[in-house]
């Protein structure tokens, strides 16, 4: 069994999480944009403070709920994954259209995250 603190470092919780129109407009002005495998990430980094993460998903990327909720659940575990690589970094993801989420996914997603750490 895991212990409480291991726990507490790699949950994704309110704190961790992009929530203001302000802080979106933000890192799509100032943020540093870069773009590998379909994904779009602009990024800005802070004084202190955990990561936090912002998706930009509408319709057109795909056109059920259910998908886009996949797609989300899939970008939000595999920052879970490597938040405490990343520091105190704000991540904005725009995903590609058509995506199919799943464990190839996740695995890339991790790996782009790892990247925007260094």
């Amino acid at each position: 069994m895991r212990d409480p603190a291991t726990r507490r470092r790699r949950r994704f919780g309110r704190d961790q999480r992009l929530h203001t129109s302000a802080a979106f407009e933000a890192l799509l002005r100032r943020g540093r944009r870069t773009a590998r495998h379909g994904f779009v990430f602009y990024t800005l980094r802070r004084d202190s403070g955990p990561a936090r993460l912002g998706i930009l998903l509408s319709r057109r990327h795909a056109r059920k709920a259910t998908m886009r909720n996949r797609i989300k659940r899939c970008i939000r575990e595999a920052f879970r994954l490597e938040q405490a690589r990343l520091g105190a970094l704000d991540v904005l993801v725009r995903p590609p259209c058509g995506m199919k989420p799943g464990p190839a996914t996740l695995a890339l997603l991790r790996s782009l995250f790892g990247a925007l750490a260094r």
